[in-house]
């Protein structure tokens, strides 16, 4: 993977904050280092990135971001070797998912070089900030929203890019507990829920909210218009395994095309476990809870990589996953965090060196 090399202005930050983050005890997504990546998109195209100081943006009132939500994010993670080298796990695909995005919520997409090299640039300056405890990473995030100004309900005629990173520990500690969700939907056919776009995430909030207040973790979201397949948990792709087979839902219009979720599906290939791509109905999975057949669920994301169910609840009732040893979620959270740490052989060609 290359891409050109161009100048990136750099204004360093006078002072550090490096020094007073607790590396060893980090939450996810609270810390930010030292500065952060701007891109202005202006008269028709985008400005050549620069890295600044971190710092508050100042937006006029009637910027449409506020008006009629044109925002866009990816979420990326960058790792420490034992050697101190800098690995990426498969940065192109984010940018090509955040210009599938930018495209469908009418936003200019932005160009693979300035994406990339501004990328490595701004990792390269924020080296000590990748955290080496393990488990931990640095979190980043790619995002873009309108900031041009206007209260016409149209498209925004200027955009800010930015970059800012976060050292982060795990996002979620354990097993979690789910409630299938038949009221709310998280998306509808034709909508937006394939886009990584702002409003998918506000409007989960509330539900999940009910879910929380009943004693669970998150919801898994069913489909929008029978709420009799499951989709998605929580802001994940889902997988579940009866007996020795591996189902996921299909991408479609409602669900996100998951790095994590195509990793997994190629690693189960390589390893010869069998896999379903195909719908799978509430009542499939109550019936396999019932007879013993359902031995794991688990959802996949960059935050979290595997988050393992411990019981799912569905109509008042609870269904509890059993222990099961050789588990598919810790093979595939160790083979693809082997890769990402770069402690094993990347035969797939997904780990990026900076």
């Amino acid at each position: 993977m290359e891409t050109k090399t161009m100048n990136i202005k750099v204004e360093k930050a006078k002072t550090s904050k490096i020094g007073q983050v607790d590396f060893d005890n980090l939450a996810f997504g609270n810390v930010f280092t030292d500065h952060m990546l701007v891109s202005n998109y202006k008269n028709g195209s985008w400005g050549v990135p620069e890295i600044v100081p971190y710092q508050p943006i100042t937006l006029d009132p009637s910027a449409k971001i506020f008006h009629y939500g044109q925002s866009i994010f990816e979420g990326m993670k960058a790792y420490k070797d034992e050697k101190d080298a800098i690995w990426l796990f498969r940065p192109m695909d984010n940018c090509r998912r955040l210009n599938i995005s930018a495209k469908r919520m009418a936003i200019p997409e932005i160009p693979e070089d300035y994406f990339m090299e501004g990328l490595k640039a701004l990792l390269k300056l924020e080296k000590d900030w990748i955290p080496q405890t393990p488990g931990s990473s640095l979190y980043i995030r790619p995002f873009i929203f309108a900031s041009g100004n206007g209260f016409h309900a149209s498209p925004a005629d200027e955009y800010m890019f930015i970059i800012a990173f976060a050292p982060s520990g795990a996002y979620f500690s354990g097993k979690v507990k789910v409630l299938i969700e038949e009221k709310y939907s998280r998306s509808a056919n034709g909508g937006v829920g394939f886009a990584k776009a702002g409003g998918n995430y506000a409007g989960q909030f509330y539900p999940t909210q009910l879910a929380v207040d009943k004693g669970y973790n998150q919801v898994i979201w069913t489909d929008d218009n029978t709420h009799e397949y499951i989709e998605e948990a929580g802001a994940m792709n889902i997988f579940v395994r009866i007996n020795d087979t591996l189902l996921t839902a299909p991408t479609s219009d409602r669900i996100l095309d998951g790095i994590t979720r195509k990793s997994i599906l190629k690693i189960a290939e390589n390893k010869g476990i069998a896999v379903e791509e195909r719908k799978i109905a509430v009542s499939e999975l109550i019936e396999a809870a019932k007879d013993g057949s359902l031995k794991e669920m688990f959802g996949a994301g960059t935050a979290a990589v595997i988050s393992p169910i411990s019981t799912f609840g569905f109509r008042d009732v609870d269904y509890d996953l059993p222990e099961t040893p050789n588990s598919y979620a810790a093979l595939f959270k160790k083979r693809i965090t082997d890769i990402q740490y770069n402690r094993a052989e990347d035969n797939f060609g997904w780990r990026f060196k900076v």
